[in-house]
Parts: C-alpha cells; structure tokens; sequence
C-alpha cells in the first residue's frame, strides 16, 4: 500500500492551531473587560457620593478572574503552539508545502500567549 502526499492533513492543523489563537484572544479580551469592569463599578459608586474621599480601586474579585482569563488565554495559544509545532513534525515532509513557513503561525501564537502573559502582569500591577 503507498501513501499519497495530502497537504489537506498540514493545512487542517493549520486551521486548528489559528482557531485556538482566536479562542484565546476572545478568552483573554473577555479576561481584560472583566478585570476593569470592577473599576469601572468603583468609578461609578465615587460619580454617586461625591463626598467619598476613599479613590476608585476596582474589586480584587473581578481582577482575580480577570487576571485568570487572561492567562488561560495565554496558556492556551502557547500550548496550541506547542503541539502544532509537534503535530507538523510528525508529518512526512511531502505532506508540508514547501511554499508555506512552518515557524510562522507558531511565532505568532508564541509571541501573542507572550504579549497575553505580558497584559496579565500589567494587570496585576
């Protein structure tokens, strides 16, 4: 029995590994809203009773879940990374299309789940 070269097999790992970095975008994005939301409540409580000399903090609550999101996010673009990168390995080379770059959507996803660490820190902070 021979096995034909099918890039169908690449470009579906292809597919799968961008649909985990829109998940984690979405994961983290929705991560972000939810940890400003609790400053967004503790301006409006100030905007209220003027007479609150106490500034805005938003709720460690909403930070902390925010906070989480954010770097599961993170964690799931990274990890997607990986096992793309694993998965492509694994490939016979005649399923891999020499016109594509293999690095590239790994970069990218790298460099997101990083800039998604870099926002949890920043919101930490």
């Amino acid at each position: 029995m021979t096995s034909l070269s099918d890039p169908r097999v690449y470009f579906a790992a292809e597919r799968t590994l961008l649909a985990w970095i829109r998940t984690g975008l979405t994961v983290m994005g929705f991560g972000f809203v939810v940890a400003r939301f609790g400053l967004f409540l503790a301006l409006l409580a100030t905007q209220r009773t003027p007479s609150a000399t106490a500034a805005a903090s938003p709720s460690p609550f909403s930070s902390g879940i925010g906070i989480a999101l954010v770097v599961l996010g993170a964690a799931a673009m990274i990890f997607a990374a990986i096992q793309h990168r694993r998965f492509v390995l694994s490939l016979p080379p005649a399923d891999v299309p020499r016109t594509n770059s293999r690095a590239f959507p790994v970069a990218v996803a790298l460099v997101l789940g990083a800039l998604g660490l870099a926002l949890a820190l920043y919101l930490a902070a």
